[in-house]
């Protein structure tokens, strides 16, 4: 190819023939005329070979590999406050280890394009590592990959790590899929890169787990309609693309983006409280959970009353529900009709099971209610007159001749079930639907006043959707089916608050049953314009939860735990609700568990 370049200055007058150029180069290697790509015009002024190579090097990865599945595992890994400068410079050497056997032996004339951009690299990392006890690692290690592309042995002065990183990058020349790819950059990145990234964030699997709709929450800037909600992630994935991409990268003073939907990069700012941005989330929580059934003055008198602490900067949300009170039909009352169906078709297709469940869990509460009721005799000095005991008239000090009746005076109960939304719970929303209506429907039998909320976080909201209230009639409990996984959990900031209200009822004695998975977690969603939440994680989430659990039952509430998650976190629930939980590992016992719990307490009091 011929060595033409564009003075800067003529830039303008050439983009769109270098623009072609470059797009050219890429379609030929990915073999996809219809695929988008946009080349690095400004960068092509000072680097011609390197962007040439990058439309190469991109085409063949596009080819043989899945770009949007890396894309997507580098923006989890972003999410979980991987660094930027160092994760995206990585994936870069990865994908040209994994993609330099396609280049060269496919496309012979390729080679020298690449070589060319390698020289332009190296000259320019030179001037990075000057220094190497002052020098970042990637640096490093980026020197050492590109000294050995060009078959430039004299790497003595290079550190043993960088030096692993190297072996590990080069064993994608042999790399069969995506998957491959993947596991080496996190492999690199936490082993060598940042050695405590896993122990604070979690493995490569809790990473893909992550709900995409958090990454739409990462690339926010301004609040989109959720039909938007897709085209963000792909307009940050694209973004991404191109600095996954790039092998050019410079030292700048760190500092953390976010991305906008216009693909501007927006520096953090956490003094920056923008009206506009926080009234603007407001609006998409209403339009993905339904307006808030609270005045703005008895919403703004809950937040300062229970977000403090830890869950300081934090804002409570409740409401009946997005198909109970939708802003409009959009998707997401869409997608909580469709859940609702498959919750009552569950429903339908265990009928027997969860209908013989209630029958017998409603019996059983009947009976210890009527026990409990029952009037009791006890001796008095006034009363019924007992005949036997006149004798003692005279004869001892005992004048109790009389039996009098007593009525029980607190055998009235009132319970709160409280049911973790947050996206864990995803695989077995109809089995957590089915756990909550039981209960319900057999309180409801047995004449007990009770509540049904469920709870997760979103952007900063903790959520409280209420299912039924306590003197709702019976008809209400089909409002469960309503129940959607979806988001995070801050479980203390959940049960603070309703074990406030459930303090109000005038029933002497109070349960509180939690359907979690035990594992309390809202990660800080940075909301540009708005005052960040901690991030909710952890020891620390799980210290916070079990505080809350302990200081109900000091209040007198009856907490009881049901575990409807994953065996592993079993130890989390253990530690967070002690003695008092029932794991549940299949509906048909359902009642049986929670009868024995609500018995034993109904017998104590």
């Amino acid at each position: 190819m011929e060595d033409v370049r564009w003075p800067a200055k003529q830039l303008e007058e050439h983009r769109l023939e270098i623009s072609n150029r470059i797009r050219n180069l890429f379609w030929t290697v990915s073999g996809d005329y219809d695929m988008e790509f946009e080349p690095d015009t400004e960068k092509y002024v000072y680097s011609k070979q390197t962007v040439l190579y990058e439309a190469v090097k991109q085409g063949a990865f596009a080819r043989y590999f899945d770009q949007k599945k890396l894309g997507m595992y580098l923006m989890k890994k972003l999410h979980f406050s991987a660094g930027e400068d160092i994760l995206l410079p990585l994936a870069g050497l990865c994908m040209d280890a994994a993609v330099e056997r396609f280049i060269i032996r496919k496309r012979l004339g390729t080679k020298e394009i690449r070589e060319q951009a390698f020289r332009e690299l190296e000259k320019a990392e030179k001037e990075q590592v000057s220094d190497k006890a002052g020098t970042d690692l990637i640096h490093r290690i980026r020197l050492l990959y590109i000294r050995h592309v060009l078959e430039n042995t004299d790497d003595e002065g290079m550190d043993p790590q960088a030096e692993i990183a190297l072996y590990k990058i080069l064993s994608l020349k042999d790399a069969e899929n995506t998957e491959d790819v993947i596991n080496v950059i996190d492999e690199i990145y936490n082993h060598v890169l940042d050695p405590s990234f896993e122990k604070r964030n979690g493995n490569l699997e809790k990473i893909l787990n992550l709900p995409d709709m958090a990454l739409a929450n990462d690339a926010w800037q301004e609040c989109m309609t959720d039909e938007q909600m897709e085209d963000i992630i792909q307009k940050y994935l694209s973004n991404l693309k191109k600095k996954m991409m790039s092998l050019d990268i410079r030292n700048k003073k760190k500092k953390r983006f976010y991305f906008s939907p216009e693909n501007e990069e927006v520096p953090e700012s956490s003094e920056n409280i923008n009206p506009q941005a926080v009234r603007r989330i407001r609006e998409y929580v209403e339009l993905n959970y339904g307006k808030s059934y609270l005045s703005e003055s008895e919403q703004a008198r809950i937040n300062r009353k229970f977000c403090t602490g830890i869950h300081k900067n934090c804002i409570l949300y409740l409401t009946d529900g997005i198909l109970q009170n939708p802003v409009i039909k959009n998707n997401q009352y869409r997608f909580s009709q469709l859940q609702f169906e498959k919750n009552k078709a569950y429903y339908g297709n265990n009928h027997w099971i969860i209908k013989r469940n209630i029958s017998v869990l409603a019996e059983s509460l009947k009976r210890a209610f009527i026990i409990r009721k029952d009037d009791f005799v006890s001796r008095s000095d006034a009363g019924q007159l007992v005949p036997e005991r006149l004798w003692k008239i005279g004869r001892t000090d005992d004048d109790k001749l009389f039996n009098r009746k007593k009525r029980s005076d607190d055998s009235e109960f009132v319970i709160d079930v409280l049911i973790d939304s947050s996206g864990s719970q995803a695989d077995r929303q109809a089995q957590v639907a089915a756990q909550g209506y039981i209960i319900s429907e057999a309180l409801s039998q047995a004449g007990i006043p009770h509540r049904v909320t469920g709870y997760c976080a979103f952007w900063g909201y903790t959520v409280l959707q209420r299912f039924r209230d306590y003197e709702d009639p019976r008809e209400t409990n089909e409002r469960i089916f309503q129940f959607r996984a979806y988001a995070n959990n801050r479980d203390g900031l959940a049960l603070k608050t309703v074990c406030s209200s459930l303090m109000e009822r005038p029933e002497k004695n109070k349960i509180l049953i939690v359907l979690s998975d035990g594992k309390p977690c809202d990660m800080s969603i940075q909301r540009p314009g708005t005052r960040q939440p901690k991030i909710y994680d952890g020891e620390g989430a799980v210290k916070d939860t079990a505080y809350e659990v302990r200081r109900a039952r000091n209040q007198g509430i009856f907490v009881i735990g049901i575990f409807v998650g994953n065996e592993e976190e079993l130890s989390v629930e253990k530690r967070i609700y002690g003695k008092d939980f029932a794991y549940i590992r299949n509906i048909s016992n359902f009642f049986r568990m929670v009868g024995t719990f609500l018995r034993r307490q109904i017998d104590m009091e």
